[in-house]
């Protein structure tokens, strides 16, 4: 029995990639990057070329029939991840347009040969690897010629100790002999629906190591290709552990703390629904108010209206002093992981304790379309995830008032946070008043009253509880009939 080969896993340069890769990817494997003109296979190729190439360890950059090298590098360059000083030092650019176009495998495979052997590369990529197959293949050569070829120039590969990519135009349902042969396999995909560009990107197979499996979102900016990996969310180990945290994290309204029974416990995930207008961007703004009260930091991911535009001017104020971190997005083509993983950044970044989502709704509403489908599932990982990081989450949800029932959320998500507070208006009097109720708060003891509140400049305000009316709940309250006990007449005592 041979002793075991420690595999060395290389850091790719691509944020998110080496997560969904199993801890990065193994070095001298032959991989293949597939996917559809337009996804990014030679933006994902050039960046983890720039970011693994030393002049120690250079790359080598094969392209046939695909583009020029200087047209290519003219757009690539326009990426943070471009290097120039490493073009010709740490990375080379050799074009093998003339040796696929004779149409021989053989001398196509010799000239890589050759190039190999005179620059001794520890990377090399070929770009496109499909177009060098079908311009090596004729209709008399047969479909184990070209598995021949791949194979061949895999074991060559190997031996020299190259790490190797292989960039083409292929689907995930196409059968090909490269894809038997490679060792790992990236596929990159894209759809559009509607006006959102939505890329996702798959580990078909990475021999030797276990992946992250299922689509994962990615985005190309500037600074190159990310890739949001779903959070991880840890199995607790200390199940007897389950007793409600004893310290409390205060929303800063007073009368409103105590009927929760001193505040959020924190860690807690807080939903507070309610109809437009009726103030819960700002229990949000007083909830992350206090918390900079007391030294706390917070995060506020803004989706409803940009706090810095706001008219309540407490949440800019503490984005402006540092003592709250933003994020916020309006692409048509958001995902939930993206602006998980935007949230743990600012999360740690800021060491913060407490994290507002206003709105759920709004939130909703810039999702991609395609993640729409399955939005009650992964919000669902998201509050989860929130939870593991130890923060206090309030979150706020649009609620259309139709007073003939009770929602507390339009996904059926209530279940999934520990406490509710619902808001809601009702006339009395031929005015419009605002009532509040704390419907739960799990695993503690809250107050179960009905209370109506009002909204000036100074914030939220509590008043007293609606005993003297009843159907509040419907939207129009009655006024109790109250009975005198020393009035007979009313049902008194008749003696």
């Amino acid at each position: 029995m041979t002793d075991k080969v420690a595999i060395h896993r290389l850091a790719t340069g691509v944020p998110g990639l080496d997560e969904v890769l199993g801890g990065g990817l193994p070095e001298f494997s032959f991989n293949l990057i597939a996917g559809a003109p337009g996804c990014g296979k030679t933006t994902l190729a050039h960046q983890m070329m720039f970011a693994l190439a030393t002049p120690q360890r250079s790359a080598l950059y094969l392209t046939v029939l695909g583009e020029p090298p200087l047209k290519m590098l003219r757009y690539q360059q326009q990426f943070d991840f471009f290097d120039n000083e490493a073009i010709d030092h740490a990375i080379r650019f050799r074009n093998l347009s003339d040796s696929a176009l004779a149409g021989d495998p053989q001398r196509l495979l010799d000239r890589i040969v050759a190039e190999v052997k005179t620059h001794a590369p520890a990377f090399v990529f070929v770009d496109s690897f499909r177009s060098m197959a079908q311009a090596g293949t004729t209709d008399h050569r047969t479909h184990n010629d070209l598995q021949q070829f791949v194979q061949q120039l895999g074991v060559l590969m190997t031996s020299w100790q190259a790490t190797t990519f292989l960039i083409g135009e292929y689907s995930a349902t196409d059968a090909n002999p490269v894809f038997t042969v490679a060792d790992g396999m990236v596929c990159l995909r894209q759809s559009v629906q509607r006006n959102s560009m939505v890329r996702k990107l798959e580990v078909m197979k990475m021999r030797g190591q276990a992946t992250l499996p299922g689509l994962h979102t990615f985005r190309i900016s500037s600074a190159g290709i990310q890739v949001f990996a779903p959070a991880r969310v840890p199995v607790p180990t200390d199940v007897a552990n389950t007793e409600a945290p004893a310290s409390r994290a205060r929303l800063g309204v007073s009368g409103l703390d105590e009927m929760l029974g001193g505040g959020v416990p924190r860690g807690y995930s807080l939903l507070v629904a309610g109809p437009s207008g009726s103030g819960k961007s700002m229990l949000s703004a007083s909830f992350l108010a206090e918390g900079a009260r007391c030294g706390e930091t917070g995060v506020i991911a803004a989706f409803d209206q940009h706090p810095r535009r706001s008219r309540h001017r407490v949440v800019a104020d503490l984005i402006a002093n540092g003592s709250v971190g933003l994020v916020e997005s309006r692409a048509p083509d958001l995902s939930i992981d993206e602006i998980t993983h935007q949230l743990l950044n600012e999360i740690r970044r800021l060491k913060a304790t407490r994290v507002v989502i206003d709105s759920l709704s709004g939130f909703e509403l810039y999702l991609a379309p395609t993640f729409r489908e399955d939005f009650r599932e992964n919000l669902a990982r998201l509050i989860t995830t929130l939870a593991c990081e130890g923060v206090t989450v309030l979150a706020t949800s649009e609620l259309e008032d139709r007073y003939t029932d009770l929602r507390f959320s339009p996904y059926g998500t209530a279940f999934l946070t520990d406490a509710i507070i619902v808001q809601r208006y009702m006339e009395v009097d031929s005015h419009l008043l605002r009532m509040l109720a704390v419907v739960k708060v799990r695993a503690s003891h809250h107050s179960n009253e009905l209370r109506e509140y009002s909204i000036d400049a100074a914030g939220i305000r509590m008043g007293g509880t609606l005993t003297d009316l009843e159907g509040l709940l419907g939207g129009r309250p009655r006024r109790r009939h109250l009975v005198d006990p020393a009035d007979p007449i009313a049902g008194g005592d008749d003696d």
